[in-house]
């Protein structure tokens, strides 16, 4: 019996998330990052988390070159920066506050937390990677209400 990919959309819809930032580099100067909800806790010992990143995405080569990512926690407030990045080409970080962390992806400012890690594994799972990283540098910022997805729409907490 085969699924259909529209009902498994909106099956996983009913999946309440948080929103992130994902971001990484090339090594030379490039950076990038996309809109995620694939993020989750996977180890305490080590600190380990990963991610989920579709192989047509602008930024996937760079996970690939730089082995290492970082998750940006977005604040409720912050949906503009969440649709900036998950829209594909331009210049995603013009006019956004961001600095350079440990493993060189860019840490961007004002959001409630992050996680700076290098990638440990790498899954592949049909049309995306499943990249495990391990934190080598975290912080929360804030105690904000996250930014949260829930079918299909951006919602918050209180509503």
């Amino acid at each position: 019996m085969s699924v259909d990919q529209l009902e498994f959309r909106r099956v996983m819809g009913h999946f309440a998330t948080g929103v992130t930032v994902v971001t990484s580099h090339d090594g030379a100067g490039k950076l990038g990052g996309l809109t995620a909800n694939s993020v989750a806790s996977v180890s305490l010992e080590p600190p380990l988390v990963l991610v989920c990143v579709d192989k047509k995405s602008d930024s996937y080569p760079l996970f690939g070159a730089s082995q290492s990512f970082a998750i940006n926690i977005l604040a409720n407030e912050q949906e503009t920066l969440s649709r900036r990045f998950a829209k594909s080409g331009g210049d995603k970080f013009t006019g956004v506050a961001y600095r350079i962390g440990t493993t060189g992806c860019p840490i961007l400012g004002d959001t409630i937390a992050f996680l700076d890690c290098n990638v440990r594994y790498t899954f592949e799972a049909g049309d995306h990677t499943i990249y495990v990283g391990e934190a080598v540098e975290i912080e929360v910022r804030s105690e904000s209400d996250p930014l949260l997805y829930f079918r299909g729409g951006y919602r918050n907490l209180s509503a």
